[in-house]
């Protein structure tokens, strides 16, 4: 009986290397798929053409084939293009859940599957554990590098057939199996950010695609302290990038952003760093995906507003399409167009966009 085969998504990093590894040791025939999600001109600042040697690298040294497979078109329709819309209509939208969503877990499973795979895998820090009524997604084993929060709106269906090989290791250990396997990229240090905006300023890459919208910035008390470009510009809590400074009965001390008044074309700044305004302990999120809704919903339940947060406790009810969190400490710049995600101890429920926080 033949072995089973597993297509890998290879990015280039070292954890989809480490994945391929794994597999090819325990028997299964490994092939690698490289996805292009960028072709824009703006390719430059992106790293995935050295991306592509590197993982050209590791199957030469694993011995495996390697497909590429152009996802451009998919991306710029589906996560691009709403990530403009966000920022326009002033959220602060999370690419990286929408591309698992979307791509990763759609066009990427989908194409592996048509090329022969039994089974898709992918270098993410997660666990999946089967169940009578499907898979459940469950946290990585290292709590530093666990990414079920851009997880939490893939549908259940299409974590069937997946394996994640590192999501059981912590990244020391990963970072050791490469460099005892002579992998080509142990030392390849992890990727941060968002491939289409490379080593530029944020800033200044919406710029070429979001036309400013000059307005007033004002104090918590309603005192004019400064301009800003368009709201889609700044985000809820951020402190750098203001430009205020030099104001007439201000202390010396930094400026947040803790609120953006949409109505008025006016951003609203504070000199303390937890103001009222930057608090929430209600947060309700619409449409709300379920990777797996138990009913009745626990009493109690964890859940995050940002990636890498520690687990926040709270109680939930869920009405319609949308739910409500609500947490026993205040959460901080709970961002509308960033993701509520829930836990039931290990376990990663299901998550969705941040519509509105009190």
């Amino acid at each position: 009986m033949s072995a089973a085969h597993v297509i890998v998504g290879l990015s280039g990093g070292v954890d989809s290397a480490v994945s391929a590894w794994l597999l090819k040791e325990q028997g299964y025939r490994v092939s690698a798929l490289f996805m292009v999600n960028w072709t824009q001109d703006e390719q430059a600042y992106c790293t995935a053409a050295e991306d592509f040697q590197s993982a050209r690298a590791v199957c030469e040294e694993l011995a495996i084939p390697l497909h590429r497979v152009d996802f451009s078109a998919q991306y710029r329709a589906r996560v691009f293009e709403h990530f403009l819309a966000g920022y326009r209509a002033g959220k602060t939208p999370n690419p990286d859940v929408l591309c698992n969503r979307e791509v990763k877990f759609q066009p990427f499973r989908e194409h592996a599957l048509r090329l022969g795979a039994d089974f898709v895998a992918t270098g993410h820090y997660a666990r999946l554990e089967q169940s009578d009524d499907g898979p459940r997604l469950l946290r990585a084993a290292d709590e530093n590098k666990d990414q079920t929060y851009f997880l939490a709106t893939v549908a259940r269906a299409h974590f069937e057939r997946v394996l994640f090989p590192v999501g059981a290791l912590t990244k020391p250990m990963v970072r050791e199996i490469a460099r005892g396997a002579g992998l080509p990229n142990h030392r390849r240090k992890d990727s941060t950010g968002i491939c289409f905006i490379g080593e530029r300023q944020f800033r200044a890459f919406l710029a070429q695609y979001l036309q400013d919208t000059p307005g007033a910035i004002e104090d918590d008390a309603g005192r004019p302290v400064g301009s800003h470009r368009g709201l889609m510009f700044y985000t809820l809590g951020q402190r750098r990038g203001l430009a205020i400074g030099g104001q007439r009965d201000a202390r010396e001390a930094p400026w947040y952003v803790v609120a953006k008044d949409a109505a008025r074309n006016v951003l609203v700044v504070s000199q303390q760093a937890d103001h009222p305004l930057l608090l929430s302990t209600r947060v309700r999120a619409a449409p709300f995906h379920w990777i797996r809704r138990p009913r009745p919903l626990p009493p109690r339940l964890q859940a995050r507003i940002r990636h890498r947060q520690a687990l926040q406790a709270c109680c939930a009810g869920a009405e319609g399409d949308a739910v409500e969190a609500v947490f026993e400490q205040p959460q901080r710049a709970a961002a509308p167009g960033q993701y509520l995600v829930l836990y039931d101890g290990a376990e990663c429920l299901g998550g969705g966009e941040i519509a509105a926080a009190s």
